[in-house]
């Protein structure tokens, strides 16, 4: 830790600073996890100095720095810098994205786990910004044109067709035939209520 503050203090006016800062940042952050006041004050130096963004870059060092603002109740801090790190990693920036409101709900809800449920309205209603996931979200909903035809194959053929009547159903869509199964089951459930 010594080592690490020396050379960053030697290195605040380079830039970019020396790959090797980076790398026994990386090494640090792993190493004092379980080390909550060390790790609290390597966050705060990284934080503090002007080659935050170069330390933003490190997947380790943005987990050590949401956790370390987790632990200080500081989630808009931690999201905020989950919005503007430069880490590849985005499907981890992510997770830890939805890692801050869940700590968030469990904080205001007094407990100390969530449900599955809970969980999903959780991300549902924080969703991660555009920056973690440049593409968009994820949907779960099939395209329009799939949908149509489905309900038209239901109003028209059948809602419970066969093995047969589904995998062609399946390769006209370029579906499995599980999820043309489960789309009907849950057709017809909806159908009922």
């Amino acid at each position: 830790m010594k080592r690490f503050m020396a050379m960053l203090n030697r290195n605040k006016n380079k830039d970019p600073p020396p790959t090797e800062l980076l790398d026994i940042a990386e090494k640090l952050c792993q190493d004092l996890q379980s080390s909550s006041s060390s790790l609290e004050k390597l966050v705060e130096a990284m934080m503090g100095c002007k080659h935050k963004m170069y330390f933003l870059t490190n997947i380790h060092i943005v987990r050590a720095c949401v956790f370390v603002h987790i632990r200080n109740g500081q989630h808009d801090t931690a999201c905020r810098l989950l919005e503007c790190c430069k880490a590849e990693e985005k499907e981890e920036l992510v997770q830890l994205w939805h890692e801050v409101h869940y700590q968030r709900v469990m904080e205001r809800h007094q407990t100390d786990f969530l449900t599955p449920l809970q969980k999903f309205r959780c991300r549902k209603r924080n969703p991660p910004p555009i920056s973690l996931c440049p593409g968009g979200l994820k949907t779960r909903n099939y395209p329009e044109e799939v949908r149509q035809h489905l309900h038209r194959f239901a109003a028209e053929v059948t809602a419970n067709p066969d093995k047969k009547q589904r995998e062609g159903l399946a390769r006209q869509m370029n579906l499995q035939p599980t999820q043309v199964y489960n789309w009907f089951a849950n057709y017809r459930r909806r159908q009922k209520s």
